[in-house]
């Protein structure tokens, strides 16, 4: 029987926040107002790792300066963004670790809650073919059409994670019982609810709340970078 094997992006797979480093890149490239935008940005993550986010707002305020340029644009300033802020933080563990589930024959999934724009190439430098992310709108529903600024669809946050995955499990005629284990990495106190749906979860380089919850749980606590 395939198992099943779930993975969180952010400070899971990779050593840093790709939406919050985004933002970053933003105030660099001049795309944003440095001050006010920066000022938020820090006050989003702080809310996020507090686990009171307004996701449709943070979605909001990170998607609308996307508006502002064609997608071919938007690829070029990606590309820059993984050369300088993602591809040198990918660990070779981290590699190690998605590569096992696909050798072994499981169905792989990233699940995160950043946006799909800034997850999809990421998802593709780890060999992932399927992702689950906040969706962005765009004009006439065209993947390469220009984005309007808006999210779209109901986002992959604490229990939309749950519902987003089972609805692609559905779309694949399949359900959590067609799995004889199902596997979810994570970092976040924000993803206890799906944590909680899988038979093995995982306390992937856990924040504070999470390494006490997978302690009273007895769940598999591993610390990802301690072995690059």
């Amino acid at each position: 029987m395939t198992n099943l094997a779930l993975f969180d992006l952010d400070h899971t797979l990779i050593p840093t926040d790709s939406d919050h480093e985004w933002g970053r890149f933003m105030v660099k490239q001049g795309i944003v107002e440095a001050e006010s935008f920066s000022a938020q940005n820090d006050r989003f993550f702080a809310d996020y790792k507090a686990g009171v986010l307004d996701i449709h707002a943070y979605l909001v305020a990170m998607l609308t300066p996307l508006a502002k340029y064609s997608r071919a644009e938007l690829r070029a300033l990606h590309e820059q963004y993984m050369r300088e802020s993602i591809t040198p933080k990918i660990a070779q563990v981290a590699l190690d670790l998605v590569r096992q589930h696909q050798d072994a024959g499981d169905l792989c999934c990233m699940v995160t809650a950043t946006n799909a724009f800034i997850t999809a190439p990421i998802a593709e430098a780890f060999g992932i073919e399927t992702l689950i992310a906040c969706e962005v709108e765009t004009i006439d529903g065209h993947p390469e059409s220009a984005f309007t600024g808006r999210p779209t669809g109901t986002p992959s946050y604490r229990e939309g994670k749950i519902v987003r995955t089972e609805a692609w499990l559905t779309s694949l005629g399949k359900t959590w019982a067609d799995f004889g284990r199902s596997y979810f990495y994570s970092d976040s106190h924000n993803d206890i609810p799906l944590l909680e749906k899988v038979t093995d979860p995982v306390a992937t380089n856990p924040d504070d709340t999470l390494r006490a919850h997978a302690k009273a749980r007895g769940w598999r606590i591993l610390e990802l970078f301690q072995l690059s």
